[in-house]
């Protein structure tokens, strides 16, 4: 008996094999480690599955879109692939100087009695994408999607729900707990289980579409849903309780249906993790009538910025005079004001832009984003702008992802480039490479921030952003505060965050005298807005540390952020070249946090520091041989 069964099962292994085979399509990464298979599964429904060596990323799960209604991922038959690969570098800013995008893709023909369209896949290295392209005349049709990543069994997920939108502060949880009915707003980073390396679920070149946030269904599946599904975030509430029921109601798309790329980077550790770049790979360059040098088209200056909000002072005209002086002493590129620059004249605006660039010192103009919605009030705002000789402008309160939101994000920046202004977008939602076609976008909030004035616990907060929200891409935290918002970490640590966070325009939240005032300054003003390279050391964990090694021309800059734990750390330099380096070392000092001391020394790639870390505390090493 045992015998016959044996055969048996042997036989029916056998036929599944070649089913799946013969319906079956794999896309490998250029390495050969990374692997997305698409298939057909028992039930007739298209399904995918992804892999890094032998260890399971993704579960297999339902692949699905569908078209006014019907399912196309139902009764779907799979067609030859047409395979193609991409290898290019191309100027990057933030993270590193140079992106590098390499990957083998494949157009799979997918046939359904309602419709036929593609499914694109790019396996790259450190991830895979995916896609689908319904093609269609001006006809307008609904899509929607509910594809599922089914994460391995033991996998500990870190997420926040969307009620803040993108501004909230991350939960820890094991896959299995989080509830059927959570909404984790991506990007959704994962640890694999048994040491198998980290991945992180986002999406990229959102366009013409609706955004995508995940909703947990109890059972280790995060499901997509669009725009129109997710809850209403309070701050939209608050501001848009009339477009409440607009946004509810899914969006119809005329034409070609493109869906935003479907991400998951995949890394065996946070190095990799940190230093993908597949979100904006999979976004188009940038246009060269509107960039002629791409992303170093002279008007785009990333740098450094001076800001009123956080730390006091008058909103008067000679107030932000002295703040655009101060910039100026403090060697910044911009000066970002709020809302109130609107009592001024014409030729009062000029005065300080003209003021401004005496110091070098560009001017950035605020402005609530409902009140351009209008092309008339929108035309007149950013010529007011290109008039007075603003550098940038910094639109407010968007809020929601459903369609029309995202196409105005679109309009904005399309109108801006233009008129040659610079972009940061507030009150957004997270970033989707965006500024890889459009590189006047220098950053975008999409994070809670320092704004935030009752987040007391930034250790963890701090210590979890650079491996979650910041894998999605730049984010302005308007970080460094030596006053009560820094909540309960040290004067080093809020320093050593303006290193750590990405930020191409990098807007400090402490009064520029405050910074002028503080012992660290000659450090301050040595941190660039952006890095030609950045290494996570091994030791670096989501929520309890962020060690980073970044390089801005021939210095390195050490910084390390600690959770709410003590710890001891021994950092071997051994991403330094030959020769002796000279430190400028910026540490805390024991027992108080609103304190720091200063040291040099000198050390070389042979060398490691040794580090006594306190709760909230943070160390930082400027290593240069000059």
């Amino acid at each position: 008996m045992g015998h016959h069964m044996h055969n048996i099962a042997s036989v029916l292994l056998f036929a599944s094999t070649c089913a799946i085979a013969a319906d079956s399509i794999t896309v490998k990464s250029p390495d050969g480690q990374v692997r997305f298979a698409l298939s057909v599964n028992s039930t007739g429904h298209l399904e995918y599955a992804v892999a890094r060596n032998d260890h399971r990323v993704i579960e297999p799960s339902r692949l699905n879109i569908s078209i006014d209604g019907a399912d196309l991922g139902q009764q779907a038959t799979l067609g030859k692939p047409e395979t193609y690969q991409v290898d290019e570098k191309y100027p990057w800013r933030g993270v590193h100087s140079e992106a590098v995008n390499k990957c083998n893709g494949a157009k799979i023909q997918a046939r359904h009695p309602k419709a036929d369209y593609v499914i694109e896949v790019r396996a790259f290295n450190d991830g895979v994408a995916f896609r689908h392209i319904v093609p269609g005349k001006e006809t307008k049709r609904v899509p929607d999607e509910s594809t599922v990543f089914t994460l391995p069994v033991g996998s500990i997920v870190w997420y926040h729900d969307l009620g803040g939108h993108y501004e909230d502060t991350y939960e820890k949880r094991d896959v299995l707990d989080l509830p059927a009915g959570e909404w984790a707003a991506p990007p959704v980073t994962f640890r694999l289980p048994g040491n198998s390396g980290y991945a992180s679920i986002t999406e990229a070149a959102l366009v013409n579409y609706s955004g995508m946030a995940l909703q947990a269904d109890g059972q280790r599946g995060l499901i997509l849903g669009l725009g129109h599904k997710h809850p209403i975030s309070y701050p939209f509430r608050l501001r848009y309780s009339n477009d409440i029921e607009r946004v509810s109601q899914p969006a119809a798309i005329a034409g070609t249906i493109t869906t935003a790329w479907r991400v998951i980077l995949i890394a065996p550790d946070l190095n990799t993790l940190v230093n993908c770049d597949i979100v904006h790979n999979l976004c188009p360059p940038p246009d060269q009538k509107l960039f002629p040098d791409g992303m170093k088209t002279a008007w785009l200056k990333p740098g450094r910025a001076v800001w009123k909000y956080l730390d006091g002072g008058p909103s008067t005209f000679e107030n932000m005079e002295d703040f655009t002086r101060w910039a100026g002493e403090l060697g910044f590129e911009h000066h970002v004001i709020e809302g109130f620059w609107r009592r001024w004249t014409d030729e009062q605006l000029k005065d300080l832009t003209d003021f401004g660039k005496k110091h070098s010192v560009g001017i950035w103009l605020w402005r609530h984003s409902k009140e351009l919605r209008d092309p008339e009030q929108r035309r007149e705002f950013f010529d007011r702008c290109q008039r007075v000789g603003a550098a940038g402008v910094k639109l407010d309160f968007f809020d929601h992802e459903a369609k029309e939101v995202i196409d105005f994000y679109y309009v904005l920046l399309r109108e801006a480039a233009e008129r040659k202004l610079m972009v940061n977008f507030h009150g957004a939602n997270k970033p989707t490479g965006e500024s890889r076609t459009w590189p006047n976008e220098l950053i975008r909030e999409g994070v809670r921030g320092m704004e935030s004035s009752r987040l007391k616990e930034r250790a963890v907060h701090n210590t979890t952003l650079p491996f979650t929200r910041f894998v999605a891409g730049h984010a302005d935290y308007t970080p460094v505060h030596f006053g009560a918002r820094r909540g309960d970490t040290t004067w080093t640590h809020q320093i050593a965050t303006a290193i750590v966070f990405t930020e191409p325009l990098l807007t400090y939240g402490a009064h520029p005298t405050n910074i002028l005032a503080n012992p660290a300054l000659e450090t301050i003003k040595r941190i660039p807005a952006i890095w030609d390279e950045t290494i996570v050391l091994p030791q670096s964990a989501i929520g309890e540390v962020a060690i980073f090694a970044r390089r801005n021309g021939k210095a390195w800059f050490l910084a390390v952020l600690n959770g709410p734990e003590a710890r001891k750390l021994e950092i071997p330099l051994a991403f330094l070249k030959q020769g002796a380096y000279q430190a400028s070392i910026v540490r805390d000092r024991e027992n108080d946090s609103a304190s720091l001391q200063l040291e040099t020394k000198e050390f070389r790639a042979s060398d490691a520091i040794s580090l006594q870390l306190q709760a909230g505390g943070g160390y930082i090493a400027r290593l240069s041989l000059e």
